[in-house]
């Protein structure tokens, strides 16, 4: 059964909705304007996505720069889209941020009016058209360069996107990473990645691709055992949305930490995790 909410719109777009019948409300990144450009923003850095045997892994360290200056140390870059769909955030920290909010409402949105959720390629093509709305303040340095992924329950397999700042999409086969230590992260998942993984290699894969990328880049935050602040770890599959807890991403690190100090930094890709 298909709902409206009485206004002049009757569309299945929650932005299109604020613009039609409440553009007061509306999300306008183009209004940002010339003034963006002189502004100095935090930055969000590396987060990464990769399948895995149960569908798709996504994480992001914690660490927001402004110029060579910290920002924050524990701004959140993963979020859950819905209940089988993620979005990873770099780039502007407070345009990423609220992209990912919007993302999470329009999905709400497309369920309540149409009474189906939207299927995982309608809600990459979603975030696309968010990002090329975006533009205007692109074009003024207020970047937004997320990852996307989901459980596709119609193909019963894990997939992700990857995006440029026109909007442009673009389906990865098995991983993919961004911001300033997407390079490093992306080289460790190169030697690590293999789409079998169990859970727990999935998850010292991810830890061990954002170490790797904290090693090389200074806008990358490491795991801060002595503040307490780990990077987001979400899996995605058949049964929904699942966060790794602190514990165990703990766990995975002191385990790299310790085959680094044996001189064997990429265990994991010679049969993951040992017990």
């Amino acid at each position: 059964m298909r709902f409206g909410f009485g206004g002049t719109y009757q569309g299945s777009s929650f932005s299109e909705l604020l613009r039609v019948d409440h553009p007061e409300l509306a999300w306008d990144p183009g209004s940002l304007g010339k003034a963006a450009s002189d502004l100095s923003v935090p930055h969000g850095t590396t987060v990464l996505a990769f399948k895995y045997n149960d569908g798709v892994i996504v994480a992001g360290d914690r660490l927001a720069t402004e110029g060579l200056r910290v920002a924050s140390r524990d701004v959140q870059k993963v979020y859950a889209t819905d209940a089988h769909s993620m979005i990873a955030i770099a780039g502007a920290a407070g345009p990423a941020i609220e992209m990912a909010r919007l993302m999470r409402i329009e999905l709400e949105h497309y369920e309540k009016i149409e009474g189906e959720p939207l299927e995982l390629d309608g809600k990459a093509n979603k975030l696309s058209q968010m990002i090329r709305a975006n533009l205007p303040a692109a074009m003024q340095g207020m970047v937004v360069v997320p990852l996307f992924a989901g459980y596709d329950l119609r193909r019963e397999q894990g997939r992700l996107w990857k995006f440029d700042v026109t909007g442009g999409r673009y389906e990865e086969a098995e991983f993919d990473s961004t911001g300033s230590g997407g390079l490093y992260a992306r080289e460790s998942l190169k030697k690590s990645h293999h789409d079998d993984a169990s859970r727990p290699e999935a998850l010292e894969m991810a830890v061990q691709a954002l170490t790797d990328a904290a090693d090389e880049d200074r806008g990358t935050g490491g795991i801060d055992t002595v503040r307490g602040i780990f990077p987001t770890v979400i899996y995605c599959s058949n049964s929904g949305i699942d966060q790794a807890p602190e514990s165990e991403i703990r766990v995975a690190f002191d385990r790299i930490m310790e085959r680094r100090a044996n001189g064997n930094g990429h265990a994991a890709t010679d049969g993951g995790p040992q017990s």
